[in-house]
């Protein structure tokens, strides 16, 4: 044991905790940067995909009546032709990256030259991360035109919405939140490297928490939760029509009982009960009612998870309810409204930039060979569906890696295995591979959005103007219908 001690003080020696910190801060940067650059090489308009210049536009009109709402997701050839080149969205984000990267490397550096790798030094030394945190903290809200000043002022703006957004909630706002539910465990360690960087802290210990303060670093975890939750919420009173925003909000609200429950573990150590267990060990935890409310409450958040995952995030049919109406009756019947066997209307989204035929449509070449079977009656991979914008081998590999690393979830939202796992390096790796799955996430979750909404536009009529309304509704209830010109030109018609 006392080797396994020194193996893990050694680690917090060499890369102590705000140093952690920062580097899963880098990598959510880089893969967010990573991800507007596949979905580009992908021939996916990322930013319209994402309602990036839409509510960018929203900033630049801002006004006391303004709420957005004018600026629609482009349809026309013209958005496709005035569709900025791909390089402007994710390039900036990697010059961020490496920025950022290097403050973080040099003040690892000067750390490392400071301390020599003993341990006696390192707290004599701590101010080096202390201060290096405080400078990346002041660059990002430095309000000089320095260090990607339009990507921290996105960054700033979107971190606003998710907190206080009542009217509109954007696809990018959902996928930002989400990705905040995966950084968690490191909005905790946030709490916990300030209270090691203050005086009288260490960064070989975890500090000890007495007292009403053991609440606040499971309070700290629930923030991303919260705002999702309350996104939720929100598309859910918005919209009226669908309860599936509703649901959603009770999958995020699963991981409260997971954080709070594992919290609540450590004070059984305690009670005048625990005096008669080896309460340091995993067995105590498995004999107290505690452990088995929370084992039961992580594989309820990480089955729902998974389940809503690869259901509605992801659009699969693998573990979808299969509708009450017989085969028989259903293949006679016509489709729903919103969803049409073949997706004829072009997107602004799908459409490389810089290819010589404007007009080509990557989904209408993969739909082109079942356009003459029934909408009910097309083939696709078991368990999938019908489009699929990526190679196919990535989505069972996506499927699986999603269940895994699901399950490992609860250890990352579980504050009293800290200390008796082998401690920093094992949470460290699960935050790690926690990050590599959402990064998986984020290409199918934009991609299965694309395909929804080129299915609704295909049953529009050409010239119809929409906006997404509610990413979390049903397909139904997702979009919003502006104007038409079809529409339009019949009105014109009756007036004459």
């Amino acid at each position: 044991m006392s080797e396994n001690v020194s193996e893990e003080i050694k680690f917090s020696a060499l890369f102590p905790l705000p140093f952690r910190v920062l580097f899963l801060g880098g990598l959510g940067i880089l893969g967010w940067a990573t991800n507007l650059h596949g979905l580009s090489l992908l021939g996916i308009d990322a930013a319209a995909a994402l309602e990036l210049n839409t509510h960018h536009q929203g900033q630049r009109q801002s006004g006391p009546d303004y709420s957005g709402t004018e600026s629609t997701l482009p349809t026309s050839r013209a958005g496709w032709k005035a569709m900025a080149d791909p390089s402007s969205v994710y390039g900036p984000i990697y010059k961020l990256f490496l920025q950022y990267s290097l403050a973080t490397l040099i003040g690892w550096l000067l750390y490392r030259h400071a301390t020599h790798g003993d341990v006696e030094l390192v707290d004599v030394f701590k101010f080096v991360p202390a201060v290096t945190m405080l400078i990346l903290t002041m660059a990002l809200v430095s309000p000089f035109d320095v260090l990607g000043k339009r990507e921290r002022d996105h960054f700033i703006h979107a971190v606003h919405r998710c907190f206080f957004s009542q009217t509109r909630i954007y696809f990018s706002d959902v996928v930002f939140a989400d990705i905040f539910t995966s950084f968690a465990k490191v909005v905790g360690d946030v709490w916990l490297s300030v209270c090691m960087l203050l005086p009288g802290g260490s960064l070989l210990l975890p500090p000890t928490q007495d007292g009403y303060a053991r609440w606040i670093l499971p309070t700290f975890m629930s923030i991303p939760y919260a705002i999702r939750f309350r996104q939720c919420l929100v598309e859910y009173f918005m919209t009226n029509e669908t309860k599936r925003p509703l649901y959603n909000a009770i999958k995020y609200a699963t991981a409260f009982p997971v954080i709070y429950l594992s919290a609540a573990q450590r004070l059984v150590t305690t009670t005048p009960e625990a005096t008669s267990y080896n309460y340091t060990s995993v067995l105590w935890y498995s004999e107290h009612p505690l452990f088995v409310m929370w084992l039961l409450a992580a594989a309820v958040n990480s089955l729902y998870s998974f389940w809503w995952d690869v259901t509605y995030d992801w659009g699969f049919d693998l573990l979808r309810p299969k509708p009450k109406v017989k085969s028989e009756s259903r293949a006679h019947s016509p489709p729903r409204p919103l969803m049409l066997p073949r997706l004829h209307s072009r997107s602004a989204m799908l459409s490389r930039p810089g290819s010589e035929d404007s007009t080509k449509d990557p989904l209408m070449d993969k739909e082109a060979t079942l356009e003459e079977q029934p909408f009910s009656e097309k083939p696709y991979p078991f368990g999938l569906r019908r489009t699929l914008l990526l190679p196919l081998a990535i989505y069972p590999f996506a499927i699986i890696a999603d269940l895994i690393l699901r399950l490992t979830w609860s250890a990352k939202l579980s504050s009293h295995l800290h200390s008796h796992i082998e401690g920093d390096r094992a949470i460290f790796l699960v935050e790690f591979a926690e990050m590599i799955r959402r990064w998986m996430w984020v290409f199918i979750r934009v991609e299965w959005e694309l395909v929804k909404e080129r299915e609704v536009r295909a049953s529009l009529p050409p010239g119809t103007r929409m906006r997404r309304k509610a990413p979390d509704a049903s397909i139904e209830n997702e979009y919003e219908l502006l104007s038409s010109r079809a529409s339009s030109d019949a009105g014109r018609s009756a007036q004459e």
